[in-house]
């Protein structure tokens, strides 16, 4: 029997965070450093400490994720990936129940016109629009 596919809310409930130390160099961080991974809820919850009105760039973000946790670096693979996964489950939340009240704020980092924005199920003018609407 196939199994089901997972939905993005299962997804949200990955692996705890943690950290290893790099035995070689990976993704621009040196051999050595304290690489910080982090999971889906983490990224969900540090997303709702960013004031409405401000972005940050996915590398301010990391750094961010980095910093807290006492590391060098914040994996720039599964932070994109756990963006992501917060962004679907953000959209699907948004779409059962109209609001963006409990949502996690993907949109303070996640850019319109990004790499990442193109990956997502939904209109990347709507990352626009809520970025707009707290602007005013």
């Amino acid at each position: 029997m196939p199994r089901a596919k997972k939905t993005w809310g299962d997804k949200m409930l990955a692996k705890p965070p943690h950290h290893v130390i790099l035995d070689k160099d990976f993704a621009g961080v040196p051999k050595g450093a304290r690489l910080y991974i982090s999971s889906p809820m983490e990224v969900a919850a540090e997303l709702k400490t960013i004031p409405a009105g401000t972005t940050l760039s996915v590398q301010a973000f990391r750094r961010r994720l980095a910093e807290k946790n006492g590391c060098d670096a914040a994996c720039p693979v599964s932070t994109s990936i756990f963006l992501r996964i917060v962004a679907e489950h953000s959209w699907e939340e948004f779409n059962r129940t109209g609001s963006v009240q409990p949502l996690a704020p993907f949109w303070r980092v996640v850019e319109p016109g990004s790499p990442m924005a193109k990956k997502l199920s939904f209109d990347a003018a709507w990352i626009a629009l809520q970025r707009e609407l707290e602007a005013r």
